[in-house]
């Protein structure tokens, strides 16, 4: 199937949702990004989108549609992450003060001037306990006013072969009908992954599980970054990296489609007292097995089965925690399974299931946000797929 399907990106970030609806076979033609370097990133990545930085609030959506040339109801797919918490009418005052919680309005805006055919809405798992679900059924319902049967999935990101611990919310709108139960993926392997989050809504387990039918394993640490090149703390080196080796699996052999090399490939320098924890640490420990004298004062008061990922390094045969916007190890297990060293650009990128084509611009800092404020391009393709899948058996 060819890329014939057309879509728009709202709150776009970097371009994981994009990139990932991309390999699903949609043309991005618009993305709105108010922070400049990850706009720059989204489109240097997605050259034949039109980006704008402009506060979504100032953007007139009928301009955008005679800037691309479109007429209602011809858009195909609507996406995006808009800010949802506090959009319920019920909303605290504590929530309705924070103007980011009235952004999903602007997304409205542009689904009743676009009507496309489908909308999609992704967002963190703590959505649908947010206000006891009253934030996550004032979206449903204004879908609905608009003309969209819509409904909610909570999909982990490692059943769609992404090497990590992530969850992600995301709604799924269809004109002019009630939405078809199994335009949700299905998930593709199995992975020791345990919501630790509510997980219903209106009295339904809202959690996409594998079936016993599911015959695939989950991707893991050691197959998303074995073969990038090994560095020492603190290394630079050459802007371009060579691979360490050959393709060792087919996770990898994806990666790799269309790159010219390992790009974003540089390592942190941690400080001299966690390059000393570090020696204690082995693959798939933790703060725990530092000595004691040794660990930050907040962490010499916490439980011992508490920050259980915390100064880790990964199980290289396990999957890794989520990808943070910082991959500090302070917060979590981003120390390299057998290098001492953290995780670089790349290798966070890798475990969102970034292709290495995939270029971050900015600063180290920016590149780990954007990276790690990003939809799993594999997860995002997952979705994608269902849902051309529906739009061309229409």
């Amino acid at each position: 199937m060819t890329n014939t399907l057309k879509m728009i990106d709202l709150f776009a970030g970097a371009g994981g949702l994009s990139e990932g609806l991309a390999q699903a076979g949609f043309v991005s033609l618009f993305a709105n990004e108010f922070e400049p370097v990850y706009a720059t990133t989204y489109k240097n990545n997605h050259p034949s989108a039109l980006v704008s930085t402009t506060d979504i609030r100032d953007i007139d959506a009928a301009e955008v549609r005679s800037s691309i040339n479109m007429d209602r109801e011809e858009l195909d797919l609507l996406a995006g992450g808009p800010p949802c918490q506090g959009f319920s009418i019920n909303a605290p005052i504590r929530s309705s003060k924070d103007a980011r919680n009235h952004l999903f309005k602007e997304f409205l805006r542009f689904v009743e001037e676009f009507a496309p055919r489908a909308v999609l809405i992704e967002n963190v798992p703590g959505l649908v306990s947010f206000e006891h679900g009253a934030t996550l059924q004032a979206i449903l319902d204004s879908l609905a006013e608009l003309g969209y049967g819509a409904d909610v999935r909570i999909l982990g990101a490692a059943y769609y072969g992404v090497p990590q611990m992530r969850w992600r919310t995301i709604v799924i709108g269809s004109r002019g009908k009630e939405l078809p139960s199994d335009v949700f993926p299905e998930p593709l392997c199995h992975a020791p992954i345990r919501a630790n989050f509510r997980t219903y809504f209106n009295g339904l387990n809202i959690v996409q599980e594998p079936t016993s039918e599911t015959e695939a394993k989950f991707v893991t640490v050691r197959e998303a970054i074995g073969d990038l090149p090994p560095l020492d703390n603190g290394e630079r080196g050459a802007s371009i990296k060579d691979y360490r080796c050959e393709p060792f699996c087919d996770y990898q052999r994806r990666m790799r489609i269309g790159s010219a090399g390992v790009f974003n490939h540089e390592a942190p320098r941690l400080s001299s007292i966690n390059m000393e924890r570090l020696k204690y640490i082995k693959p798939g420990g933790n703060w725990l097995d530092i000595p004691f004298d040794m660990l930050p004062k907040g962490m010499q008061r916490a439980k011992r089965g508490d920050h259980t990922k915390r100064y880790g390094r990964p199980d290289p045969d396990g999957l890794a925690s989520t990808i943070l916007t910082k991959c500090d190890p302070h917060w979590g297990s981003f120390f390299h399974f057998e290098q001492d060293r953290s995780f670089t650009v790349r290798e966070a990128a890798r475990i969102q299931s970034f292709p290495d084509s995939f270029v971050f611009t900015g600063s180290m800092a920016q590149q780990f946000a954007q990276a790690g404020n990003a939809v799993p391009p594999l997860l995002a393709e997952a979705v994608g797929r269902s849902i051309k899948n529906r739009l061309l058996g229409d």
